[in-house]
């Protein structure tokens, strides 16, 4: 339920400013031409950087949208318990959960 709330949010905030959604998705498209990283290395590693701000609304998009770049479940699975180290295992936990919420339909 909470991921269908933070879902209508965006869409309604994306209506009421689309302007400046124009402008992060511009910004987004620039900084993955910027530089030599594959599509699927740049979800991962945002997908990483959502786990480590304890998004559960990130980690939900990137999830899907390192999917959508060729990922697999196994992918997300060992860059999320690659940060074990880093982030602590009470947050890969609950990102591996949140990752869990979009990777159930395709596992």
């Amino acid at each position: 339920m909470e991921r269908k709330h933070a879902l209508d949010t965006y869409k309604r905030f994306k209506k009421q400013h689309p302007a400046y959604f124009q402008a992060v998705e511009t910004l987004g498209a620039v900084v993955r031409q910027a530089g030599p990283l594959d599509e699927l290395s740049l979800q991962l590693i945002q997908l990483a950087a959502a786990a480590a701000s304890h998004s559960e609304g990130a980690v939900h998009s990137h999830t899907r949208r390192a999917l959508e770049a060729g990922a697999s479940p196994a992918h997300i699975h060992h860059a999320l318990l690659a940060l074990t180290s880093t982030i602590g295992f009470p947050t890969v936990i609950a990102a591996l959960s949140w990752a869990e919420d979009v990777l159930e339909p395709e596992s």
